[in-house]
């Protein structure tokens, strides 16, 4: 069924202009309090003030009353980067990280949420920065992840330009650290030697943490290569639980009839390519863990969150097609059974130490993300409201679509239509949005963004197609596994079958269809215009064009040449991923194409769009790269993004 339209305003509407989009406070980053009473966020500023980029935002802390009772109160000014909020475990100061000092380097600090900002304590001066804290159950220790700091050989070296890099060396390991709050000193965890810490949880008694590391910091083959670790926090001494599966991350430990278990996320055993499961182990006393049995397997529903309790069994939330719900661990079954669902994303899950109150980020088709906050299984209220001005604006309706591919399969995606428009007065120039990822998805949620920019169009004037082909999440492992080493097979057709059914209902143009994406959406965009001429205009970001190439340069590596099919080493050829790369058919593409990539992306490197530009060139297709300095896999600074923004619609207006 299509989703309700935006409710009328009672004020006069007005119209969305890019700066709109840009220049956001957005709400992040919730932590309720162990005693479930209260909620803390951070509120980010991104508006390029002080020519910082958006990448290094001012933020300021907040704290609300979980019940709505009182009114959300301001415990930072804003002038400095103040994010991060964490909670001591008496529920009465919060452990927060601040770039107060010196500009760009987080330190650690401690204010009380009765008092004011001016007795807000900082504990730390690490030189480099905190990374991360998560303040432990003693009240008296905060395990920090922090680099080294930086020695006098490596000053002298910065200051004399000495700076060869060595391959495998050269990204400094963040390692784990004991702060004793009283006496400010720091202790580093030495038994997990050099390897790189990804995240930890400790055991609700007060016992070990439950570590994660990496022997690299690089992704490829940190990922890869990951260990869960129990760190003894009064005597640091380590033991060993071996390796665990591929981007494993969330450690949660619980208890059941005095057996203490330990979970955690990982993509589920035997893949590279598919959707992430909750795997779970009894952690021996001595020697390394021998079974993680996987509590999702055979689940229709993808795990994107995984939170402890006092013990108790943990919550987690998944995705769920276009919505997110909320499932409790039975520990009898060992299944997750649904404690409640919501429409649109939840996401940032935090719960009370009881696991009777939560909060999350959440986000319906016209409402921004803001905190939201409710008793497990119960109503949640909205606390902050960070963009109110947006209700002015008359967006177009978002409609739910669901659908079958051509063998059959069950899809979702979503429609938005021209704002002011009905369904009657279509044909629309359409334009087709893919996510990236792959494992990614739309939910019924509200984008608005220099990428996700599907209302920036719609209120210009363009039909926006969103859709959910196989290879995302939200429909279980078999959905999400299917694009390993064929993509821009199956979920190109998904893709199609969504188009056809729109031209069908008359919504949809097929004289002025356009298609654009970013990162992995990029691909397909840069796929579609070589297997049909349906397309009038697309737009290609930060995409990749050669999957081979990809494989061997880009951050991922193995895992883009498990979604390519093979690697440049493997042979002479030919390649499966030849044949999955839009360079291969660069001679049969006749659509205008905007490309736009930045400079320092490390994840899908500049190379794949000059690649693609050069090919474009070669036979004569009309097309405009942009290439942004400075910036990564996405657009981080103001004046990039209103280029963006601006750049893309004039694109489509000229061409649709």
């Amino acid at each position: 069924m299509p989703h309700r339209a935006p409710q009328p305003t009672s004020e006069p509407t007005v119209p969305l202009t890019a700066e709109m989009v840009v220049d956001v406070a957005a709400a992040v980053a919730p932590a309720i309090s162990p005693d479930g009473r209260l909620v803390a966020y951070a509120v980010v500023a991104n508006g390029g003030k002080d020519g910082y980029p958006h990448s290094s935002p001012y933020g300021s802390l907040w704290v609300a009353a979980a019940d709505g009772s009182t009114a959300p109160r301001r415990l930072t000014d804003g002038t400095a980067r103040d994010l991060d909020p964490k909670w001591a475990p008496d529920s009465a100061s919060l452990f927060f990280t601040s770039d107060r000092e010196e500009r760009g380097v987080a330190q650690l600090r401690r204010i009380p949420v009765d008092g004011g900002e001016d007795i807000a304590k900082s504990l730390t001066s690490w030189r480099g920065g905190i990374g991360d804290h998560y303040p432990l159950l003693d009240g008296s220790t905060v395990a920090l992840l922090a680099e080294d700091e930086p020695t006098a050989e490596d000053e002298r070296r910065e200051a004399e330009r000495d700076d060869a890099k060595i391959w495998g060396e050269h990204l400094p390991a963040t390692r784990l650290r004991l702060l004793d709050v009283g006496t400010g000193i720091v202790r580093t965890v030495d038994g997990l030697g050099g390897r790189h810490v990804v995240g930890l949880a400790q055991r609700p008694d007060g016992g070990p943490l439950a570590v994660l590391s990496w022997s690299t910091p690089e992704l490829d083959p940190g990922v890869m290569t990951a260990e869960l670790h129990l760190v003894d926090p009064g005597t640091a001494a380590v033991h060993a639980l071996g390796p665990v599966g591929f981007d494993a991350q969330s450690p949660v430990w619980w208890n059941h009839d005095g057996v203490w278990h330990l979970a955690h996320l990982a993509v589920t055993p035997g893949h590279l390519v598919g959707a992430l499961a909750v795997m779970d182990t009894v952690a021996p006393a001595t020697g390394p863990a021998v079974e993680h049995r996987n509590l999702t397997a055979g689940m229709s529903v993808s795990p994107a969150e995984l939170v402890q309790t006092a013990g108790g069994p943990p919550l987690a939330l998944f995705a769920d097609g276009l919505d997110t719900a909320l499932y409790r661990l039975d520990p009898q079954s060992l299944r997750f059974h649904l404690v409640s669902s919501a429409p649109g994303v939840l996401a940032e899950l935090t719960a009370s130490r009881s696991g009777e109150a939560f909060a999350v980020m959440g986000s319906t088709a016209y409402e921004p993300r803001n905190i939201y906050a409710g008793p497990t299984g119960g109503p949640l209220l909205r606390l902050s409201d960070t963009r109110p001005e947006l209700r002015r604006i008359c967006w177009g309706v978002q409609e739910r679509l669901s659908y079958q591919a051509c063998d059959g399969l069950q899809l979702d995606g979503l429609l938005i239509r021209p704002a002011g428009r009905t369904r009657d007065e279509g044909p629309f120039p359409l334009v087709t949005m893919v996510n990236g990822g792959p494992y990614s998805r739309y939910a019924d949620a509200f984008a608005l963004n220099a990428v996700d920019c599907g209302q920036w169009l719609a209120t210009a004037g363009f039909a926006v197609f969103l859709p959910n082909p196989r290879g995302g999440s939200g429909h279980g492992q078999a959905f999400a596994a299917t694009v390993a080493g064929a993509v821009g097979g199956d979920e190109w057709t998904d893709i199609l079958s969504g188009i056809d059914l729109l031209v069908a209902q008359g919504v949809a143009d097929p004289g002025r269809l356009g298609i654009s994406g970013w990162s992995h959406g990029g691909f397909m965009a840069a796929w579609a215009i070589g297997r049909t001429d349906r397309f009038k205009a697309a737009m290609v970001g930060a995409g990749i064009s050669d999957w081979g190439m990809q494989a061997g340069t880009g951050d991922w590596g193995v895992l883009d040449g498990a979604l390519g099919g093979s690697t440049g080493w493997d042979g002479p050829g030919p390649h499966v991923h030849d044949r999955n790369s839009p360079i291969s058919y660069a001679s049969r593409i006749s659509t205008p194409v905007l490309i736009l990539h930045g400079e320092e992306d490390t994840n899908v490197p500049l190379g794949q769009a000059i690649h693609f530009h050069r090919a474009l060139r070669h036979f004569g297709v009309e097309h405009e790269f942009v290439v942004y300095p400075r910036e990564g896999h996405g657009l981080q600074e103001r004046t990039h993004e209103l280029d963006a923004l601006r750049r893309i619609r004039a694109w489509y207006d000229h061409w649709l």
